[in-house]
């Protein structure tokens, strides 16, 4: 008795829509191939008024969210809400690596300077050089500042980085300082409760 293998034409395939979809949602940051695949047939359990609400979110999120003209945060016009504000103080700048920074620096509701957002870290693993940063127009806002705080992550990268910014900075005078107690190695700011993160704004020190 013969038993007959199936050619690799009688595999049956997803639907060239379904595919598409896999791989939108596999270039998401944490998605990989099954959970991809999962996401993609919830989809298909959805209601269609459903479907076209969720992308018309995509789309107007797209559209209508920037990065702020002057700091890099984000924001729906040209300058953010805290830019604008002019009871911030002004000569504090508190540099972090991405807008989530700021949301969990502002749920402290002890700090109230201003913000630097420079959309990433210095990485040599991921080829991320100084020119990819958010760094050159933080230098075109020094004027009246008297404090920069190096909040970016305490990791290789957000110390190479914090190093790199506070070189610059002691060429211009500026007194700079790096958050300190309460955040461990290896560990991101927008992870870190209120109180970590007040105690690490109050244990900076200079560099």
């Amino acid at each position: 008795m013969t038993i007959d293998v199936l050619s690799s034409s009688c595999i049956l395939s997803s639907p060239i829509a379904i595919l598409d979809l896999v791989e939108c949602f596999k270039r998401l940051p944490g998605i990989g191939g099954k959970s991809a695949e999962r996401l993609a047939y919830y989809v298909l359990s959805m209601d269609k008024e459903y479907v076209q609400e969720f992308a018309h979110t995509l789309m107007n999120f797209q559209d209508n969210i920037h990065y702020c003209k002057k700091c890099g945060h984000i924001c729906e016009g040209d300058y953010c809400e805290i830019c604008q504000d002019e009871t911030r103080d002004q000569s504090v700048i508190c540099v972090v690596e991405s807008p989530k920074d700021v949301f969990a620096m502002e749920k402290v509701r002890e700090y109230h300077g201003l913000y630097h957002v420079l959309h990433g870290t210095i990485s040599m693993i991921d080829g991320t050089t100084v020119d990819d940063l958010n760094i050159s127009s933080l230098f075109e806002r020094l004027d009246g500042v008297k404090e920069v705080i190096l909040a970016t992550n305490p990791t290789r990268e957000g110390e190479t980085t914090a190093l790199f910014l506070a070189k610059l900075l002691a060429k211009r005078n500026i007194e700079t300082s790096r958050i300190a107690n309460g955040l461990p190695i290896g560990s991101n700011i927008d992870y870190a409760d209120e109180l970590t993160l007040l105690k690490s704004l109050e244990g900076r020190k200079k560099i």
